[in-house]
């Protein structure tokens, strides 16, 4: 059963498990402050909601995925230090325990706060019309998530070079970069986003959350401490995982040559 919602500049939509996000802000789907916690709220929700599994983060429109902060908002009083709201600016990036996975599907131009937006995703898809940017240096302020998160996924050199220069590339290159999981037609991106969305959902909820928090946690940590936490089940999602139902279905459906049903618990 379909479900949709809107909240001024954020659409949902619901199917099953799967949750769409949509941000639609004319012109160009810039964030200002108010967008930014309606998207805090609505990525808290999906968060809570059990019934949901994985989220799709979409914009509205053909040339703008998002360029992120809104300079005219800012122009006329937003702070850039002020109050995203629970999940920081777009909503994702700083929302704390946010164990489910999310994609992104990237049209159009990216750039500045909406690149990081997708960063903060976990897996992206883009169109081949997409482009992107870290331009901030040409406005007089710091990319700070991405200056914190791109030379972690791609060679540090590479990274630099987008943060220093603010030069534009596109989507194959993102590709080459490992950025991106694929490149689709823009009318091919939202149903393969859909189509990536309905395998995750199929699969074992658990072990995604597992997955998320180990990752998150293993950014700061030694290889062989964030093992002990592992194998100590000191992460909160691996001790559920590991008392779970979702475990024992799991081994008896391999012993039984049968696809498992994941319940979450």
């Amino acid at each position: 059963m379909m479900q949709m919602r809107s909240d001024g500049p954020i659409h949902t939509r619901r199917e099953g498990a799967v949750l769409e996000v949509t941000l639609d802000r004319p012109k160009a789907n810039a964030i200002d402050l108010a967008t930014s916690r309606i998207m805090g709220e609505v990525f808290r929700d999906f968060r809570d909601d059990d019934s949901l599994r994985v989220a799709i983060l979409r914009a509205a429109g053909d040339k703008f995925f998002c360029p992120g902060w809104d300079l005219k908002a800012a122009a006329d009083g937003d702070a850039v230090d002020a109050d995203y709201g629970v999940g920081g600016f777009g909503g994702l990036q700083e929302l704390p325990h946010l164990n489910k996975p999310v994609i992104a599907a990237v049209n159009g131009i990216c750039c500045g706060g909406g690149l990081e937006l997708a960063l903060g995703c976990d897996l992206i898809l883009a169109s081949d019309n997409a482009s992107f940017a870290l331009p901030e240096i040409r406005s007089g302020t710091v990319a700070d998530a991405a200056s914190i998160k791109l030379p972690k996924r791609i060679p540090y050199h590479v990274a630099m070079d987008l943060l220093l220069t603010g030069r534009w590339f596109d989507a194959e290159e993102a590709l080459r970069w490992g950025l991106l999981r694929e490149i689709t037609s823009p009318a091919d991106l939202l149903p393969k986003a859909w189509d990536l969305a309905r395998l995750l959902e199929s699969g074992p909820p658990l072990v995604y959350a597992a997955i998320k928090e180990i990752v998150r946690a293993a950014e700061d940590m030694r290889f062989q401490d964030a093992l002990n936490r592992v194998t100590k089940r000191q992460f909160v999602s691996v001790d559920r995982l590991y008392a779970s139902d979702d475990q024992k279905e799991g081994a008896r459906a391999f012993a039984e040559k049968r696809d498992p049903v994941w319940k979450g618990r």
